[in-house]
């Protein structure tokens, strides 16, 4: 690879800097015109009770707010605590599967949501899920 730059390159580079041409956003859905948003929440340390409230708040702000996308980290559950208790679901009692349960078993916030990537939740070697939500008409 060589560090010089052709005559072409340096006539392109120039037209580029002196135009008044915009450029095209990837942060803009170029159907709708509107920005797309993503947000990310974090549900470490929450239990069960609490991270399940945070996620509905969080969901109802985010589709009022017009994010497109949500990044939900819940964590693999592997250090929880519960995995020991006989009296615990292994699986419900972890936020990556109750969490998504919540979710799935709530009308209200089911409206809002597209889809819900259910293979994520499913892996054994991912600790987070994205929601795609519903664009408010």
């Amino acid at each position: 690879m060589t560090n010089k730059l052709s005559e072409k390159d340096k006539k392109d580079w120039q037209n580029f800097l002196n135009s008044s041409e915009k450029l095209y956003s990837k942060d803009v859905d170029q159907v709708n015109n509107r920005k797309i948003l993503d947000r990310t929440i974090d549900l470490h340390g929450y239990n069960l009770e609490e991270a399940n409230r945070k996620i509905s708040e969080f969901i109802d702000d985010c589709y009022l707010n017009k994010v497109k996308k949500i990044n939900v980290i819940t964590g693999k559950g592997m250090r929880s605590k519960n995995l020991n208790d006989p009296y615990k679901s292994k699986d419900l009692s972890i936020l990556k599967h109750s969490v998504p349960e919540h979710i799935k078993n709530n009308p209200e916030l089911m409206n809002k949501i597209i889809r819900i990537d259910f293979d994520s939740i499913h892996s054994p070697s991912k600790g987070n899920f994205v929601i795609i939500l519903k664009t408010i008409k």
